[in-house]
This record gives structure tokens, sequence and C-alpha cells, in this order.
């Protein structure tokens, strides 16, 4: 089958990144042609680089503009459009559909949730004034919902400890032996200074992996440069492509993430994690992450509950990190079972048939 995927990058990196995945999985593990048109192509480009040339090579990386050209005479439409994340269809692409001899299926590819009420709502017809099938698809952890981007599922984290990307390796040369690696990749609302300074009181030895541009935004913060304990060492990696943020991820002891695909990222490197959930006006986010919450900490004990619940919403690491031992025994708990749940292959497969 013919897939196209429209992105409008909301965040620089998440949107993006799912779309990339997505259309990955779809063409190299499925046999699938996929467009992506994007609006912000540089972006996609960097996140994509770095891949198996074999892989990129299947999957189609177009400007938003390039999508037009499908209003043109004889129409070859495709047989799935997927909406990412509640963006419109440009006019000029619709009109194309309008006339096509077969019409497609469009899908509305809804944001990742734990909550409850999307099993009722997964795979319900979005009716229309063109006519043509649009259908709501909820990602999530249910079974009754439409699966988690998985590919690549990333190995076990000795197996890969040699292979350091090209363009990390300066950055990877300067860890210390015996200290804990935490990466750093959140918003800029986060209380990041005071929560390493916290970090800095803990007899333990940490290398802070500060993801491009968090750096700078710690100095812009404080106006002046940055200051910390000495059992601390902040280090700056460039920006990398979506492979090898995988690989960070899988060598650090403690990731701190955002977005949606970082999140799943974080959880399939079978690490304790902060989950910088994106921070909405109405403390929607505050649901979400309880949702989450719920399923990730069904079967931990009281002690560990509350220190992971502290952890996730930002209390100091000297509040609950003597816990930090049975959380990373839980994390590689929760990512063995998250691997058997979706089995099957994930959100991909489960779209697949779907939409067969």
């Amino acid at each position: 089958m013919r897939w196209d995927i429209f992105c409008q990058i909301v965040d620089n990196y998440g949107d993006a990144g799912i779309c990339w995945r997505l259309a990955r999985s779809l063409s190299s593990i499925h046999g699938q042609e996929v467009r992506i048109f994007c609006d912000d192509l540089p972006t996609l480009n960097l996140l994509a680089s770095g891949v198996d040339p074999a892989i990129k090579a299947r999957v189609e990386l177009l400007p938003w503009e390039a999508s037009y050209a499908n209003a043109r005479h004889p129409v070859k439409a495709p047989d799935v459009v997927i909406e990412a994340f509640g963006c419109d269809l440009p006019e000029r692409y619709l009109a194309g559909l309008f006339i096509a001899a077969q019409k497609p299926i469009i899908i509305n590819l809804e944001y990742l949730s734990a909550e409850p009420w999307i099993m009722e709502f997964h795979g319900k017809p979005s009716p229309q004034s063109h006519g043509i099938p649009k259908y709501f698809y909820f990602p999530g952890f249910q079974d009754e919902v439409g699966g988690l981007l998985l590919d690549p599922i990333p190995l076990a984290g000795e197996l890969t400890s040699q292979n350091i990307p090209e363009d990390l390796k300066t950055v990877w040369s300067k860890l210390r032996p015996n200290a804990k690696r935490v990466s750093v990749f959140c918003y800029p609302g986060a209380p990041l200074k005071k929560w390493l300074e916290d970090l800095g009181t803990l007899d333990e030895k940490f290398d802070i992996l500060l993801t491009h541009g968090h750096a700078e935004l710690l100095e812009l913060s404080l106006g002046k440069p940055i200051s910390l304990p000495e059992n601390l060492q902040l280090l700056s990696i460039p920006f990398v492509s979506q492979d090898e943020y995988d690989w960070v991820l899988s060598q650090c002891d403690f990731n701190i993430v955002r977005g949606e695909d970082s999140f799943i990222r974080a959880q399939l490197a079978g690490k304790p994690f902060i989950w910088h959930i994106y921070p909405q006006e109405d403390r929607a986010h505050e649901v979400k992450l309880a949702a989450f919450l719920d399923l990730y900490l069904e079967n931990v004990s009281q002690e560990l509950r509350l220190a992971i619940i502290a952890a996730m919403t930002w209390a100091m690491p000297s509040a609950w990190f003597n816990s930090f031992d049975a959380w990373n025994s839980h994390a590689l708990t929760w990512r063995s079972d998250l691997l058997e749940k979706q089995h099957e292959g994930g959100l991909a497969a489960r779209l697949m048939r779907f939409v067969g």
C-alpha cells in the first residue's frame, strides 16, 4: 500500500520523530511505500540522518508544498493518509483526493495517552462532509488501542556500549569511571538548576549529558556561567540523529526526557527516567502523567511508588534517590512487560491491521 503522512512540527523534535519512526517501520518492516510531507524538512532530515541508507531510501521526505502536486491530473491517490496530531491536510492536496477514482482512508493519528477513555474512542469513525472515510487512531499501552512505536527495539546496553557513534566520541571520551550518567532533554520550564544542585549533594559522581541547547538555556536563566558541585560534570552533546539519541538513552543510568518519542525510548532503554510531559495551560498534562503512572506503578511497593511519583513531579533527587536501585530493577521488568504486551509489532503492526 501507499501511505502519505502529514507532519506539522510543534516542538521541533517530538512530532517529527514520531512521523519518521512510523514511516521507517511501515517501509522497512512492513514493505509499504511511504511519503512524509513536513513543514520543517531540515529538522526531519536531521532526525533521519545516521540511519542505514537502505532504510532511508525507502521513505520519501518531502516539503509540505510538494503535496500540492496531488491536485494535478491524473491523480494517483495513496491508500492511506495520516494526519499526524490533528494537522489539517492542505486544501490543494484534498482537492486531488476528491477527484481521485479510488478514495483513501484518512487516519487522524492522535497523541499517545495512557488514559482509559481512549479505549472508547480508538478506531471510531470521524464523519466528514467530503465523504472520505476518516478514523481516530489513539496510540497507547492497553491492548484495545493503537499500540506503541517500538522500532527499532534497542539491544541490551552492554551489547552496544562499544559502538560509540562518531558524533559522540569526543563527549564520551570525557566520561569519568564510576560516575553515573544522566541525560537531560526537558522543556525550559523545568527546575533544572535547582535539581542539579541538589543532585550534587549526594555522595555519588554524576556525568550530566545535556542535549543540544540545554547548557545555553541554563546559562541564560542564570545570567552567568554555570557553577555546580565538583561531583557533577556537565557535558553538552551535539544535535544527533534519532538513532544516536536512542543509543545515548541506552547508555545512561538515568534519563530526563520530554514529549512522546523519547518517552517511549526511555522505557525501552530499561532505565529510570523522568518524563517532562509537555505543559498545558489547563493542566491536562498532569492527568496524562497520572494515568501513565497508574500503569507504570501497578505492581510496585508503596515505598517505590512514592519515590517515583516524587521524581516524576520534580521533587529533588535527595528525596527519592535511595530508591534508585529498586527503580532500576522495576524499569527492566517494565521494559520486558512492554515488549511482551506489544509482541505483535506495536503501533505500526496494529495500524496495518486496522487499515487492512
